[in-house]
């Protein structure tokens, strides 16, 4: 049971990276492909134009409760190592990760609600060994909320957004090269040793 999450957890990284990458290019032809692959805030909200509602419901909810529930086990498992290994490929952690990780020490249930979609809130919580019965609940108030906020306001700027994304049409590949170029750079950066 532990390797299969942890082979989840794995491919919805990988899936995930492609699907914010691809992203731009696709999100107005292919929303649902889009979010399948990435359910990440901007692509929730760049797909609204272009995808119906119970589509995007949908897709958003199993993509991101799936998501939440894989990263919850990872930390309730595997704990200090699981962060540990964020931590390593982080280098040092940003000022955002600790301010997260002070938040949710405080604040577990209500940041829980309020970032539904965090990795690092997810993994924090399965940690801090919140008791399932409550995180899953949680979770899913926290992935509705979500949801309609974002669809209200993709609803709000659909005329901003089509603008955006017709700016860009002419440069999509070209952006989603760039995306790419970054994630290779990032994940390269991640892999080196650290000096002492």
């Amino acid at each position: 049971m532990r390797k299969a999450v942890l082979m989840i957890t794995t491919m919805l990284f990988v899936i995930g990276t492609i699907g914010s990458n691809i992203g731009p290019a696709l999100v107005d032809e292919r929303p649902r492909l889009v979010l399948l692959l990435s359910s990440r805030n901007r692509n929730l909200f760049g797909s609204v134009p272009y995808i119906d509602l119970t589509s995007y419901l949908t897709i958003g909810f199993i993509r991101v409760l799936i998501a939440g529930i894989a990263l919850y086990l990872v930390g309730r498992w595997y704990g200090t190592k699981a962060l540990g290994w964020v931590e390593g490929n982080l280098g040092e952690l940003p000022s955002i990760y600790k301010w997260t990780e002070r938040a949710v020490d405080k604040a577990g249930s209500v940041m829980l609600v309020l970032m539904p979609g965090s990795n690092i809130v997810c993994l924090l919580l399965g940690h801090r060994r919140m008791a399932p019965q409550k995180f899953v609940p949680l979770l899913i108030i926290g992935i509705l909320i979500k949801l309609a906020l974002l669809w209200r306001g993709g609803k709000l700027f659909e005329d901003q957004i089509k603008d955006f994304l017709g700016y860009i049409e002419r440069y999509q590949w070209w952006v989603v090269g760039g995306l790419f170029v970054a994630s290779s750079i990032q994940s390269a950066r991640k892999g080196r040793p650290k000096s002492n």
